[in-house]
């Protein structure tokens, strides 16, 4: 089949973005308290209590074109782990962006049946094994995965997607080793938004970052601008497709922002503003929408995949805040029985 051409793929790659946005812009207002920017307020479930997310999130605004621009490469059957800022990834495996809000409001049609939230969601039907509370935690998950579609024999590959600060944990040198020793189908995936939370991650990081220490290890390594998604598409694609071919690991270390706090309600006072404002001006979906416009794309085009984005976000909030909760009896299903019979 021949490629697609070039304003076919980045359209799809801008509308992959522009959900990802849409849904986090309306995940941090509902975090703080409110619906009211994104609809009528029709957020009352019948014991009367507000139908929104409980607690902060950890959101990757700023950061979409990674997902955006490796997801658009993998199968449904390749698995994926992510991380605590893990809803674009989500989303961009192909995950049902309605259960995901649910999710996220705690409610029983979520993926985890309103349990996990934000941290913990799953949906092994698009291959997305979970995101994870834990920093640098999914990344032995995802060795584990690859090491099984090794046994397996099957032509897929695993993705693990990672903060820059989780490189300065165990599991990251662990799995490094082990994907290099086992000769493992295994995409790293550094997505380093400069942070590690409320500290600059190049102060308290030694050498020269993830490719250098992957190279180390004899792992290919290639670094990307994380904020343009057609050189992400380009480079995860190259990575992609001999990692498939040979079953050996890769690392790609996209350089990226994060726009938000580091969670939802973090105003990020410990940034310095100017740093923020020439992160805006390199904004992923900005710099798609000029590159667009060079393609000859009409800007009511890409407009257009905006509103339909934002559309969808909507109704996912009406149809998580009109869900049921999860029942009581939910609390003693999916858990772990000794045998003793005393959950039932």
């Amino acid at each position: 089949m021949p490629s697609p051409a070039p304003d076919a793929t980045l359209l799809a790659l801008y509308r992959t973005m522009a959900r990802i946005r849409a849904f986090e812009d309306a995940a941090e207002v509902a975090s703080r308290g409110g619906l009211a920017a994104w609809g009528p307020q029709t957020d009352q479930a019948a014991d009367g209590v507000p139908a929104q997310v409980r607690g902060p999130l950890h959101l990757s605004t700023g950061q979409e074109a990674v997902p955006a621009g490796v997801c658009a490469h993998l199968k449904s059957d390749d698995p994926i782990t992510s991380t605590h800022r893990g809803h674009g990834h989500t989303l961009a495996k192909g995950a049902d962006l309605t259960r995901m809000m649910m999710e996220l409001f705690g409610k029983a049609g979520g993926f985890c049946g309103g349990r996990g939230g934000s941290m913990h969601i799953a949906d092994f039907s698009v291959g997305m094994l979970g995101a994870n509370g834990v920093v640098a935690a999914s990344i032995p998950i995802a060795v584990g995965a690859a090491h099984a579609v090794r046994l397996q024999g099957r032509n897929a590959i695993a993705t693990a997607f990672f903060g820059d600060g989780a490189i300065n944990r165990g599991p990251f040198a662990e799995s490094l080793n082990w994907a290099a020793a086992y000769r493992l189908p295994l995409l790293f995936v550094c997505e380093d938004n400069q942070w590690s939370a409320t500290t600059r991650t190049d102060t308290l990081s030694a050498g020269e970052g993830a490719a250098a220490r992957a190279r180390a290890y004899g792992i290919e390594a290639v670094e990307v601008d994380g904020n343009d998604v057609e050189a992400v598409h380009a480079r995860a694609g190259e990575l992609i497709a001999r990692v498939r071919a040979e079953a050996r690991p890769a690392l790609l270390h996209a350089r990226t922002y994060r726009f938000k706090g580091h969670v939802s309600v973090d105003p990020a006072a410990y940034r310095d503003p100017a740093e923020l404002a020439r992160a805006l001006e390199r904004d992923p979906l900005t710099l798609a929408r000029r590159r667009l416009a060079e393609l000859g794309i009409a800007q009511s085009s890409v407009a257009a995949i905006d509103d339909e984005a934002r559309a969808e976000v909507k109704a996912a909030l009406t149809a998580a805040a009109a869900a049921p909760w999860p029942s009581v009896t939910a609390a003693f299903e999916e858990i772990q029985t000794t045998g003793a019979g005393q959950w039932l």
